[in-house]
């Protein structure tokens, strides 16, 4: 059994950790820390988990865990690593964006895998730190990455991408308060989102020259979970032509389905898929890409690495349901 410890439990991403991994067959949960609910019942933050685990927020670190998964704010891994020390054997995914790019791998001795599994499956495979993708970022390098490694991109990409509130993190802001929310739409961050900088990364990791721009416009959504994102490019190939690469590059990649169907987001809400639809009119092909911003976004692709890190099967404790109503 994997013994894994999850620091930050309290927010949207160590729920979903905590949801699916008391079903995982090969994992058993340490400690949860929590330094704002420390001693309480992991109910009293997750509201669906009672009467399905019994357990405490802890403030104790036990060092020794097999794994250990960082949920903690934007830039604060980095800080909690400095004041806190692992066993030598202790493995470590970091869901914030700490480690992400290339300049911020090494950190304290430790490398950081960029843990994108349908682009790094063999890194990950053997490394012992992932920084696990953002969520936009997740999205939209799958619906990309096919096209640089066939260096299909020649042109900027236009890419508009919707989030539900839970992007947004469990502290309560004005634009995450219902009231605010309901029937309403608005962007943010247009043109300088942070997940900007891993994608043109992950792309010219497989298309080098490419120079051109990602021009993002992500927007927030009037539900609670999932990603819906568009993204167009001129490309000269066929629609078949185009299909069959993308078939080609995901065809070991379980959590992947390429389709030219009309796609909706309930298909992959509380799942680790990702469903990516392809259309064509004239030069412009049209990829819509969805996924769950809290699974396949962030805790379901955790697991997915820690089932690589462990050799195991990599859909192991993830074969989740959707709900299309």
């Amino acid at each position: 059994m994997i013994n894994i410890g999850i620091i930050g439990g309290s927010g949207y991403t160590a729920g979903e950790l905590i949801r699916i991994l008391m079903f995982h067959p090969n994992a058993t949960l340490d400690f949860v820390y929590s330094t704002t609910n420390a001693g309480k019942p992991l109910h009293v933050a997750h509201h669906d988990l009672m009467g399905d685990i019994e357990m405490n927020f802890t403030d104790t670190v036990n060092p020794n865990v097999n794994v250990v998964f960082l949920c903690l704010g934007h830039g604060k891994s980095k800080s909690f690593l400095e004041q806190n020390q692992f066993a030598s054997h202790t493995k470590i995914i970091d869901l914030g964006n700490d480690f992400r790019l290339t300049k911020d791998k090494e950190f304290n001795g430790k490398t950081f895998v960029y843990g994108l599994p349908e682009l790094n499956k063999a890194h990950i495979k053997n490394a012992q730190f992932i920084a696990n993708p953002g969520c936009f970022a997740t999205a939209i390098q799958l619906a990309l990455l096919p096209l640089a490694k066939n260096e299909m991109l020649t042109t900027d990409i236009h890419i508009n991408a919707t989030t539900g509130s839970t992007g947004a993190g469990v502290t309560a802001t004005e634009t995450t308060h219902f009231s605010w929310r309901s029937n309403n739409m608005s962007h943010y961050k247009a043109f300088e989102h942070q997940h900007l900088g891993e994608i043109n990364q992950s792309v010219n990791q497989l298309q080098a020259d490419y120079k051109n721009e990602l021009i993002f416009v992500p927007n927030r959504g009037d539900f609670a979970r999932g990603i819906f994102a568009t993204l167009y490019t001129t490309i000269e190939e066929n629609l078949e032509d185009v299909v069959a690469k993308y078939e080609a590059f995901y065809k070991d990649q379980p959590f992947v389905t390429i389709t030219t169907t009309g796609i909706n987001m309930k298909q992959v809400v509380q799942t680790n898929k990702c469903i990516i639809s392809l259309m064509k009119k004239g030069n412009r092909l049209l990829i819509t890409s969805v996924i769950d911003n809290l699974t396949k976004g962030a805790s379901g692709q955790a697991i997915q690495n820690m089932n690589l890190l462990f050799g195991l099967d990599e859909t192991t404790g993830l074969h989740l349901k959707p709900s299309g109503f």
